[in-house]
Order: C-alpha cells, then sequence, then structure tokens
C-alpha cells in the first residue's frame, strides 16, 4: 500500500481537518517531480510536522483522490505565481 506523508503547518493542518482546506499544495520542481510523476498512491496523509508513529492526533488519511498541475499564488511560495501539485484531500478520510 503506497502512502504520500506530506507534513503541514499547523495552520494548514487546522483548515484540513475542519474540511475548510480541499488540497494540498507542492511546487513543481524536482523533488516533488521525483515522488509524485508517475507514482500510485493508496492514501495521502497530511501530518501536523513529524509526529510520533503512535500520535494518531496529529494525522490525518485520506484516500488516493489524484492531483492536478495549477498555477497559484500563494504566501508560502512569496506571493509569486508558481506551478503546483494540487493534491486532492476530497477522498474518503479514514
Amino acid at each position: 500500500m503506497a502512502d504520500l506523508c506530506l507534513a503541514v503547518k499547523k495552520e494548514y493542518f487546522e483548515q484540513i481537518k475542519s474540511g475548510e482546506k480541499r488540497d494540498e499544495f507542492r511546487l513543481c520542481n524536482d523533488y516533488w517531480n521525483k515522488r509524485i510523476i508517475g507514482k500510485d498512491f493508496d492514501t495521502v496523509t497530511i501530518t501536523l510536522g513529524y509526529p510520533t508513529k503512535d500520535d494518531e492526533e496529529r494525522r490525518i488519511v485520506f484516500d488516493w483522490d489524484g492531483c492536478f498541475i495549477t498555477k497559484i499564488r500563494h504566501k508560502q511560495f512569496d506571493n509569486e505565481l508558481h506551478e503546483v501539485f494540487a493534491i486532492s484531500l476530497r477522498g474518503k478520510r479514514r
């Protein structure tokens, strides 16, 4: 079972947990291209920082619902327009 694990800051973790944030973004760069392009995932795990394995309060697991490439402007990316992977968090929550 392949899992894409994404660590996020508290602000974004809380937005994802409440359902307000439905996509997580990662820059289209060599690092993320190697981890996403051509891969087949079963789940996406969002973590608040880097929790220990037994810390379930800091993990949210979704069934993989795909991703697409788009362009966004965001404070995390210096408010510049960047091409990003938009990773869907719309799959069934586990």
